[in-house]
């Protein structure tokens, strides 16, 4: 195979004495027997995407490794100097259970010291969610951590947080892109200053697993908590460290933890993928709930920062829930909870995202907040609680798993939506109802929604290549027809133009611009396509809905529904 010339000239760049012996090896070997590996690992710089940067663990520019975390490291302390000059900077970092996360998290450490910054570094891994906190907490500008969230084994990450305790977003992020892609490798300080290098835990910890309780605790009566019987798995993560105490100093007394997932592993030896969107992923811990006859089941990913949960059906069969339903029971309770306090008085509001159930907005109406809807990823919702100071965020959630109660983390938190989900569960089990039941009841009052997700995986080069043209088809020949519904409305984030196909008016959108395309039909389905910002993946997603009139049709409702998703892929070629 014949290496392109500016596939080589990158390549050739990292054979100078910039980088280290070990490096120009794994270059030079490449070069003379892996072409192909070459072109994947130098073929463009890695990209910052919806959660930050993730790659594959590797040599060359678009992998993650020292120099390119150095490099976006050494990019991070200029923009901070001229953010804040002439003022005592200070970062915190964390780290996940990953492959290198240890050791790359102290060479980020080592660039902000060698450039006169202060740093706090978590002493061992912890989750994502206290990052964010830890930011707050620590009165720091800016914080770092070192994931890939439920990525494959090979995968690594950077995730970078401002002072509000939230992700970069634009035009920020694109500021600080501009300032790294200017720096040559050359200019990094890898030489730390290791005085201003201070390690954390404890303290922060307990003032986190205090906060989590605070926010996520509904005055459940200490019999409750202690009749609720929980299996909990952190699938080799680092939720371990975090969840079980959090769940123990709140009053949680019967927490079974998977013992053979309980050790962090980068390897997550016991499942084929660490993410509680899967299935498989809760299979041991549904046996382990079989076993002890377990009212509720929550996983969570490598970073602690989604959650999967299954409950018992009507028939006593362990369910999993996907991640609207998880939102929308945790949505509704805290929604109640406020309304029953006296808080809600028109200034509150709920958050989702585009690809997310409608059944948010309905909820919303019900009890007088306003739900706002942005792009996939919880930096737009961060980004909502700072743009909108004069309005309390009540909670919010995403499709993908992932919950945020109030503001205190701003992120996706599997900590805080552990306790709540469990004070959901252990409140219905009092009452003689379920978490399965309770849902039902919200089914039957606001109509049964239903979604569904299709993830492609497209890897490489030829993977991007392919998912770029399928949207490009999308765009260039709509569809006009589906399941023999009318489609009535497509919205282009690209564009940002929303089209109404039976009239043919347009009109301007003003969420950001991004890669996704939904389509409206007549009954109110809808179908949206987004190539994954974080995974070699184009998602669809489905969400369909009927009225329920009352809960015993519940299972019927749901055949119907499933059904016409099915088909609706079916027709799509998606299946």
């Amino acid at each position: 195979m014949e290496i392109e010339k500016d596939i080589l000239d990158r390549a050739n760049a990292w054979l100078t004495p910039v980088f280290d012996n070990k490096t120009q090896e794994a270059v030079k070997e490449m070069i003379s027997s892996s072409p192909a590996d070459l072109k994947e690992s130098f073929y463009k710089n890695l990209e910052f995407g919806t959660g930050g940067m993730r790659g594959v663990m590797g040599v060359g520019t678009n992998r993650i490794n020292k120099y390119t975390l150095g490099k976006n490291t050494q990019g991070i302390s200029n923009y901070l100097h001229q953010q804040f000059p002439g003022q005592q900077i200070k970062v915190v970092i964390a780290y996940d259970c990953r492959h290198n996360s240890n050791t790359l998290a102290k060479t980020v450490a080592d660039v902000f010291s060698a450039n006169g910054i202060k740093v706090y570094l978590f002493s061992d891994l912890r989750p994502t969610p206290e990052l964010s906190f830890a930011l707050k907490y620590l009165k720091c500008q800016c914080g770092i951590v070192l994931t890939a969230s439920h990525n494959p084994p090979e995968y690594n990450g950077y995730k970078v947080y401002w002072e509000d305790g939230g992700q970069l977003v634009p035009p920020q992020d694109g500021e600080i892109i501009n300032v790294i892609e200017a720096l040559e490798y050359a200019e990094i300080k890898f030489q730390p200053d290791e005085k201003l290098i201070e390690y954390i835990d404890k303290e922060v910890d307990d003032a986190f697993i205090k906060s989590s309780i605070e926010n996520a605790s509904f005055n459940t009566p200490a019999k409750d908590k202690e009749n609720l019987n929980i299996v909990f798995t952190s699938l080799h993560g680092t939720s371990i460290k975090l969840v079980p105490p959090t769940l123990a100093k709140a009053g949680y007394t019967k927490v079974h933890i998977v013992p053979e997932q309980a050790e962090p592993n980068g390897d997550f030896p016991t499942v084929k993928s660490p993410n509680p969107e899967e299935p498989e992923a809760l299979s041991m811990a549904v046996a382990l709930a079989d076993k002890l006859n377990a009212d509720i089941v929550v996983g969570t990913d490598p970073d602690c920062d989604r959650l999967g949960v299954a409950v018992r059906n009507n028939d006593g069969k362990m369910t999993l829930l996907n991640g609207n339903q998880t939102m929308v029971l945790m949505t509704h309770y805290l929604l109640e909870k406020w309304k029953t306090q006296g808080k809600i008085d028109g200034k509150q509001f709920i958050g989702s995202t585009i690809v997310s159930t409608p059944m948010m907005m309905e909820l919303a109406s019900a009890y007088d907040v306003e739900c706002k809807v942005g792009l996939t990823g919880f930096k737009w919702i961060a980004k909502m609680i700072k743009d909108f100071p004069q309005q309390k965020f009540i909670g919010g959630g995403e499709e993908s798993f992932g919950y945020m109660v109030g503001d205190a983390v701003r992120d996706k938190d599997a900590v805080a939506a552990t306790l709540l989900i469990c004070e959901i569960a252990a409140q219905a089990k009092a009452k003689g109802s379920s978490v399965y039941k309770e849902l039902i009841e919200l089914y039957a009052e606001f109509g049964f929604y239903k979604e569904y997700l299709v993830s492609l995986t497209k890897k490489g080069i030829s993977g991007l290549q392919e998912i770029n043209q399928m949207m490009v088809d999308l765009r260039e020949n709509p569809l006009k027809e589906i399941y023999n519904e009318r489609v009535v409305m497509v919205e282009d984030y690209q564009s940002s133009i929303a089209k109404n196909i039976m009239t043919g008016e347009e009109e301007m959108m003003t969420i950001p611009k991004s890669n996704v395309l939904i389509y409206y039909l007549e009954d109110g389905t809808k179908i949206c396509a987004r190539p994954s910002g974080t995974e070699p993946k184009i998602k669809f997603y489905f969400s369909a809905h009927l009225p329920l009139d009352r809960a015993e049709n519940a299972a019927a409702v749901e055949k119907q529904l499933d059904d016409k998703i099915k088909e609706i892929i079916s027709e799509l070629n998606l299946s």
